[in-house]
């Protein structure tokens, strides 16, 4: 078998291409989203779905940015990030289309249009859009338990299924609003301006329930999933009912998700600062193997020492020292993280040791890239790395 790449190492897999389940997962999820787009165009028109389509696309490329730019010191493989993607767009956006539908339907012919639309948008819909969507992340602890390193990750892969989930439904309510300028107007403000982290947020509360129970064991995890999973209904079933109380209700449930996000950033932030604590307490005890330095754990534990020591080693050495410095970087990050997983008994041993391995000797060919960056130049004026000053 061929030696793993540095991707590889880095992303936990045992050999280099992705795994059968995955690109499986992949071709299912698309073909979902296929079919979704192909029941829009049967019940509309082809025009003002294509339309719809762009008018969407835009917020959903803009919030993944965002998720991307979240995610940059530990970040997680753009396919598993696809795959959640398409799952809130193809999985769940389906078979909650058919389900939300039969249920409206079952109601409105029991008590009434009216009451069953109420009920539909603010009782079924949120429990079954909720727990469609994570669905995925429960696959993910399931699969790739180890590879949870904290709420970072659970919001982010949340975020990827609920932004994909958004952008289906906006398809959806954009194209029925094509008749009115000025309700189209109003709905692509409403969904794609003011509120396009919503779908996002509901879902982040089902992924830092999953992120809890990747990182502890015993019956604790399992109730962190159900409480992630319930809030994540009732905000979203507080969003959908609010609309009956005119722009009041609106208002208020705006400023309570509002509250929620600004929860999920201090999340974030406190998170990425544990994640430097993890660097600074386990890479100095690798300092025997020569590749980690006091400097270099004073490089690893900011963005900004991180991207100077790229543009350092690309600019003395070319770009694949600077990829060198890329794959030490992220391996140094993941490395810490194990520690922390096996601190908390959330990895095996054989999984633990392989992994350490992998990642140790990754850094190692790494820092042998890098290294004759570092040395004293013979001519005049060398100005060490700013991370070893």
């Amino acid at each position: 078998m061929a030696p793993l790449t540095p991707k590889s190492i880095i992303q936990g897999r045992l050999r280099n291409r992705p795994s059968t389940g995955l690109i499986i997962g992949l071709v299912i999820t698309g073909l979902c989203l296929m079919f979704v787009l192909i029941i829009y165009l049967l019940l509309g028109r082809p025009g003002p779905t294509i339309l719809a389509s762009i008018l969407a696309l835009p917020t959903g490329i803009a919030v993944v940015v965002l998720l991307l730019f979240l995610d940059r010191l530990e970040p997680e493989p753009p396919l598993r990030l696809l795959f959640a993607f398409l799952w809130g767009a193809g999985v769940s956006a389906l078979f909650a289309l058919i389900i939300n539908s039969t249920g409206i339907l079952f109601l409105s012919s029991r008590i009434g249009v009216q009451e069953g639309m109420v009920i539909g948008a603010s009782v079924i819909g949120p429990i079954v859009e909720e727990t469609l969507k994570g669905t995925v992340l429960l696959l993910l602890l399931w699969r790739r338990r180890d590879d949870i390193d904290g709420p970072t990750d659970g919001i982010i892969y949340a975020g990827m299924v609920g932004i994909g989930f958004a952008v289906v439904e906006d398809i959806n309510y954009y194209s029925e609003s094509l008749d009115s300028a000025a309700t189209l107007i109003a709905v692509v403000i409403m969904r794609g301006v003011l509120s396009p982290l919503l779908h996002p947020l509901f879902t982040s509360m089902t992924g830092l329930g999953v992120a809890y129970a990747a990182n502890h064991r015993g019956g604790r995890g399992a109730l962190a999933v159900i409480a992630g999973w319930l809030v994540a209904i009732c905000l979203h079933a507080m969003w959908n009912f609010s609309s009956e109380f005119g722009l009041i209700g609106l208002a208020v449930a705006y400023g309570i998700c509002l509250l929620a996000i600004i929860g999920l950033i201090i999340l974030l932030v406190r998170d990425r600062r544990r994640t430097v604590r993890l660097i600074q307490q386990y890479l100095p005890m690798y300092d025997n193997f020569g590749i980690v330095t006091p400097a270099d754990v004073t490089m690893l534990s900011s963005l900004r020492g991180r991207a100077q020591a790229r543009r350092w080693v690309r600019a003395r050495l070319g770009r694949p020292a600077g990829k060198a410095m890329v794959d030490y970087q992220l391996a140094a990050t993941e490395l810490a993280l194990l520690h922390s997983h096996a601190a908390s008994r959330t990895v095996s041993q054989q999984r633990f040791a392989f992994r350490q391995h992998s990642l140790v000797q990754l850094m190692s060919w790494a820092h042998a890239a890098f290294a004759p960056a570092l040395l004293p130049s013979p001519a005049p004026g060398f100005v060490p790395p700013p991370w070893h000053r």
